[in-house]
């Protein structure tokens, strides 16, 4: 059972204000931590299917050329390979963009990778509807809802750069199937390095009694942005960052849903499987309590600047704000 959020491991110190902390995509931390777990790890190898400028494992062929395989378009191809190098006692991490790892790969991951439970890493980048003006094809809104569904399957959403390295380390670490996604966009550094991360633990980035949001990816600074927002408001909300999808840690949730009686979860995904699906599976079963979920409400992507595109599906902090309101409203 997982610990809850407030333990010293998860205590997670904020650095800054998330409106002018540096930005830096989470593809690019993951091209950057790859290369740095090869140094140390001569079993570590990594996959992509033709798009490794694009998901940075290009960064790896180069301090790596007998480590890094091009699989070319062929993402079944991918998963399969990746499989059998797990099998031979290699630690592959296959690359690709989200929609096409959990998509157009879905049975070779579900019947090679995670029914064996073989020890493949898939870190996929370009998630959500932030990979802008690409468009509806190539936004994957779903698949942390695959994913998730997976048995045996492992699934993380850094926050951000930090986190994305302390993701990828632990993923290494971790024996079995491990999903990471991570996105195109820049977005705000919000841990030092301090932060500690593990899997199957929720990070508490602010304290609060009125209502808990629930955030993970690009959303987490999103929530910060909302509780700094409702605080004006005199409403106190506690802020969990929950990068660690499956296994989530059930207990930060029955926590905060005691605590303070209502919850907002905030995803750049469908609200259909994902981040708040997954909190209210816990809340149902462990503490009743409103729960409200900002996300993508059962809609396809579309071609757009990737700020726009957060305001169109209701991906800000306003939105969270909103929810949150109505959350705290609904409290018995």
């Amino acid at each position: 059972m997982a610990e809850s959020a407030d333990t010293v491991l998860n205590i997670a110190r904020v650095v800054g204000d998330a409106k002018t902390a540096p930005k830096i995509a989470t593809r690019t931390a993951y091209g950057k931590a790859l290369v740095k777990l090869g140094q140390t790890n001569p079993n570590v190898v990594a996959l992509d299917a033709d798009l490794s400028k694009s998901t940075k494992t290009n960064e790896f062929a180069r301090a790596f050329p007998e480590r890094f395989f091009q699989m070319g378009i062929a993402e079944q191809d991918l998963m399969g390979t990746a499989a059998g190098l797990a099998a031979a006692g290699k630690i592959p991490f296959a690359s690709t963009f989200a929609i096409f790892a959990t998509g157009r790969a879905f049975e070779q991951v579900r019947n090679s990778i995670a029914y064996p439970k073989l020890n493949v890493k898939i870190a996929a980048t370009h998630a959500g509807v932030s990979v802008g003006e690409d468009g509806g094809s190539h936004q994957a809104i779903e698949d942390i809802a695959l994913m998730r569904s997976v048995p045996n399957m492992t699934v993380i959403v850094p926050a951000d750069a930090v986190e994305t390295e302390k993701a990828i380390l632990a993923a290494a670490a971790h024996d079995g199937p491990v999903y990471i996604r991570m996105g195109r966009l820049d977005v705000p550094v919000l841990f030092d390095e301090g932060y500690q991360f593990a899997i199957g633990k929720a990070a508490l980035l602010r304290e609060g009694r009125d209502v808990t949001i629930i955030a993970c990816g690009l959303m987490a600074a999103a929530a910060l942005e909302a509780a700094e927002k409702l605080a004006a408001r005199g409403i106190h909300a506690r802020v969990l960052n929950m990068a660690s999808i499956k296994p989530l840690d059930a207990d930060a949730v029955e926590r905060a849903a005691k605590e303070t009686g209502a919850i907002v979860t905030a995803e750049e995904h469908t609200v259909k499987g994902g981040l708040g699906s997954a909190v209210a599976e816990v809340v149902v079963d462990r503490y009743p309590v409103p729960v409200k979920m900002v996300g993508v409400q059962d809609r396809f992507g579309q071609s757009g600047l990737p700020e726009q595109l957060l305001v169109e599906y209701g991906l800000t902090a306003d939105n969270i704000v909103q929810a949150a309101v109505a959350a705290k409203g609904r409290k018995g």
